[in-house]
Parts: C-alpha cells; sequence; structure tokens
C-alpha cells in the first residue's frame, strides 16, 4: 500500500499554506521528481523548489492527477 498523503502526482491541484502574492493560494504541479515544479492558478507563475519543501508548503490536495502506472482509483 502506497502512502498517498506523501505522493505527488504530475497535475495535482494542491492548495499552499500561504497566499501567493497574486492572491491565488491553488497551484497546479508541472513537473515531479527531486524537484517539484508548480504553477500559480492565479497568474500563471512557475516556482521550481525540493520535494522537502513543497511538503512543507502544501497545505493540501484538491484533486489528484492521473495515476501514473495507469491503475484505476
Amino acid at each position: 500500500m502506497v502512502d498517498t498523503s506523501q505522493e505527488i502526482r504530475l497535475g495535482d491541484v494542491v492548495q499552499t499554506r500561504k497566499q501567493h502574492p497574486c492572491g491565488a493560494s491553488i497551484w497546479t504541479v508541472t513537473r515531479t521528481g527531486a524537484d517539484i515544479k508548480i504553477k500559480c492558478s492565479g497568474c500563471g507563475r512557475i516556482v521550481m523548489m525540493d520535494r522537502e519543501t513543497f511538503l512543507k508548503r502544501r497545505k493540501k490536495t484538491i484533486t489528484q492527477g492521473p495515476d501514473p502506472a495507469g491503475n484505476p482509483v
């Protein structure tokens, strides 16, 4: 069983603990790996951070991206 609280998928829509200066707190994951790249839903700014920092700043996952293995959930 995989711990889904730590799982980060391409296409995840997440809410961060603090708002971006544009006022939005909703982001979309556009790259995963050792570093995570996210795109602001308000202004379109792209931010890249290491996985540990991302997990600290993420408040909750609003919607999860598709399963990379293609297995139905």
